[in-house]
C-alpha cells in the first residue's frame, strides 16, 4: 500500500505524508525494512532471472517466444512476470485476491533472504507459494525484491525527512544515524527515532554536504573575497574517521572501503583521536593526479599487490574537517574549519594533503583557473561562502560547483532498447556510433537527455526504422545524429572502438545532420590523446 501511494503521485509532499503515515503506524521490524528499501538498499540477485521466467512461463503456459514479446512490451521483467501469471489457485474462480497480512519482516527474513542458501528445486517451490499467495501488486514487489531490482520514486533525503517527522528529531540527527552500514533490525530503528539513542558508533560518518552545479553569473555571488575556491577533483569522495585509535574510511555511497587504500589508512594513524576529515580519494603521482581509469584499475581489485600500489599510489586531499577532539565543527563557519584542518594535516603528511586553495581576488581569477582544470585532470572549480556551515545533503546558496565544459561529439545511433518504469513501453536507452571508414563502431550508451516530446518522436521513428531484433534490443536504420556530451575519455580494450567515455548523455538530436557527416573514430581518438 506505502509503495502503491508513492508511486501514483509526484508530489513530494503527498509522498512524505504517506511515509509519515506509515511510519506512524508500522511495527518497527517492518519500518526498519521499509527503510532499508526505500533508501535504495537491496539484497543480492538471488534467483537468476532466466530461472523465475522459465517458472512464470511454465505457470501462464505459454512459450518462450511470447514470453520475450511481452517482456519487450513491458520492459520490466518482475511486472511481466507478476502481470502474465495466472490468478492464485486459492482464488482462481474471482478476479480479485485478497491482500496478505504476513509482516513485511518475515518475508524478507523468514522467505527472501533464505533464498540464496536453497537448492533450485527448493527456490522454485518457495517462490511458486509465494506467487499463489499474493496479489497482482504485491507479485510485482515481491519479484522485484527477488530479482534486487527494487526502486520507488523516493531520494534518501525524502526518507530522512519523513523519519524526522515521524520522531519529532531533527532531520540531521537521522541522516547522521542512517549513515553508514545501518542495518534494518527492529533494534536499530528504534534507536533510529529514539530521542537518545546513545549514538556512540565510532565508524559512524557524518552525512556529505553537497553542492549544487552553478546556475547563473559569477558576479550575482557578491564579493570574490567572501568565498572560497578549490578544484573539483574526480575521484572518490570519502570521509576518514579517526575514533579510539581505530581508522575508519566511507565513501560517499556508504561503503567502507579502509582496507581498498593501505596507505591512506597508515597516514590515518597519525591524526588525533576523535578526527574526522571530508575529502577526495585520488590517484597521484609526482605531485601531480592520474586520469581516474587508473584508480578504477584499483578499486576493480580483490587484493593490492605491490606493483599495482606503486603504478597508482593515491592520497586523500583533505576538503574540510568535521569533527576535533571529538567535538563535531559543522556549526563552525568554513574559514575557521579551514584553519583547523591545515593545523591538522601539518601534523600528519603521508598520503593525506590539504585541497589546494586557488586565488581568489576577483572573479577573473576564477575564470582563468577554470579554463586550466583540465590541464590539472580536474573538473572545474567549487566555490565556498567562507561563513558556510557544513551542512547535510544538497543545498542552494553556499557551495556551487562550476564544471568545465564537456567533451561532445556527434555520433549516429545504432540499437534502441526499452527503458524502465513509466518509460517501459518507450525506447529510451540507446547505443550510438562514430564512422570508421564505411562502418560503424558503437563507443556508448545513453539514456537520457531527450524531453519526453522527443522521446516519443523517436519511438515512433524507431518502430517504422527497426532492422533486426534481439530480444528486447532493436538495430535500427543508423540515420539519426545525436551530439553526445561526456565528463571523461580513456582506452579501453574492452571497447571495440578502443575507447571508453565517461556519463556520456544526449546534449541535442542533430536533425540537421545526416549519418554521413557524424564524427568519426579518429575525432575521438585524437579527444584520447589530448587527454592523456
Amino acid at each position: 500500500a506505502l509503495y502503491s501511494a508513492i508511486d501514483g503521485t509526484t508530489s513530494t509532499n503527498r509522498k512524505v505524508e504517506a511515509m509519515v503515515a506509515y511510519f506512524t503506524t508500522a511495527d518497527t521490524a517492518d519500518a526498519a525494512w521499509a527503510v532499508y528499501f526505500l533508501s535504495g538498499g537491496r539484497p543480492k540477485r538471488l534467483i537468476p532471472v532466466r530461472r523465475l521466467a522459465t517458472w512464470a512461463m511454465e505457470l501462464a503456459d505459454i512459450p518462450e517466444w511470447l514470453f520475450d514479446e511481452c517482456y519487450s512490451a513491458v520492459g520490466d521483467l518482475a511486472e511481466t512476470i507478476a502481470l502474465l501469471l495466472p490468478p492464485p489457485v486459492s482464488d482462481a474462480a474471482t478476479s480479485s485476491h485478497p491482500p496478505d497480512e504476513t509482516p513485511l519482516a518475515h518475508w524478507v527474513e523468514s522467505s527472501l533472504l533464505p533464498l540464496g542458501d536453497m537448492t533450485e528445486t527448493e527456490q522454485r517451490t518457495a517462490v511458486l507459494a509465494a506467487w499463489n499467495a499474493l496479489g497482482s501488486s504485491e507479485r510485482f514487489i515481491w519479484n522485484k525484491l527477488i530479482t534486487g531490482s527494487f526502486r520507488v520514486g523516493v531520494s534518501e533525503q525524502l526518507v530522512i525527512r519523513a523519519i524526522a517527522r515521524t520522531s519529532g528529531l531533527d532531520e540531521s540527527v537521522i541522516a547522521h544515524r542512517l549513515s553508514g552500514h545501518w542495518s534494518p533490525t527492529r533494534e536499530n530503528f528504534e534507536a533510529l527515532v529514539a530521542a537518545d539513542s546513545g549514538d556512540a558508533d565510532l565508524s559512524r560518518p557524518y552525512p556529505f554536504y553537497l553542492a549544487y552545479a552553478l546556475d547563473g553569473e559569477l558576479d550575482n555571488l557578491g564579493a570574490p573575497d567572501e568565498w572560497q575556491a578549490e578544484w573539483k577533483w574526480d575521484g572518490i569522495r570519502s570521509q576518514v574517521i579517526r575514533r579510539a585509535r581505530e581508522t575508519y574510511i566511507w565513501s560517499r555511497g556508504g561503503d567502507l572501503i579502509t582496507e581498498r587504500f593501505p596507505e591512506l589508512k597508515m597516514a590515518a594513524t597519525r591524526l588525533p583521536d576523535g578526527t574526522v576529515l571530508d575529502g577526495e580519494i585520488m590517484p597521484w603521482k609526482d605531485g601531480a593526479a592520474l586520469p581516474f581509469a587508473q584508480l578504477q584499475r584499483r578499486i576493480g581489485r580483490k587484493t593490492l599487490g605491490t606493483k599495482i600500489l606503486a603504478e597508482v599510489p593515491i592520497i586523500l586531499i583533505a576538503y574540510d574537517l568535521l569533527e576535533r577532539d571529538g567535538h563535531d565543527l559543522r556549526a563552525l563557519p568554513l574559514s575557521e574549519r579551514r584553519a583547523r584542518l591545515a593545523e591538522v594535516i601539518a601534523a600528519v603528511g603521508g598520503a593525506i594533503m590539504l585541497s589546494p586553495d586557488v586565488p581568489l581576488s576577483e572573479w577573473d581569477d576564477a575564470r582563468a583557473a577554470q579554463n586550466s582544470a583540465r590541464e590539472r585532470r580536474a573538473e572545474g572549480l567549487m566555490l565556498k561562502r567562507r561563513d558556510s556551515e557544513y551542512g547535510v545533503g544538497r543545498r542552494k546558496g553556499a557551495w556551487w560547483k562550476w564544471k568545465v565544459e564537456p567533451y561532445s561529439i556527434d555520433a549516429v545511433m545504432v540499437y534502441a532498447q526499452a527503458g524502465h518504469g513509466r518509460r517501459a513501453l518507450l525506447h529510451t536507452d540507446y547505443t550510438f556510433a562514430v564512422r570508421d571508414g564505411d562502418a560503424l563502431v558503437p563507443f556508448a550508451k545513453a539514456y537520457s537527455g531527450l524531453t519526453d516530446v522527443e522521446i516519443r518522436q523517436l519511438d515512433a521513428w524507431i518502430r517504422r526504422n527497426t532492422l533486426e531484433k534481439f530480444g528486447p534490443v532493436r538495430h535500427v536504420a543508423p540515420e539519426q545524429v545525436f551530439e553526445l556530451a561526456f565528463e571523461g575519455i580513456q582506452a579501453s580494450p574492452r571497447h571495440k572502438s578502443g575507447v571508453a567515455v565517461r556519463f556520456p548523455r544526449i546534449a541535442r538530436w542533430r536533425t540537421d545532420k545526416p549519418a554521413s557527416e557524424a564524427d568519426t573514430i579518429e575525432t575521438l581518438r585524437a579527444m584520447l590523446e589530448a587527454a592523456r
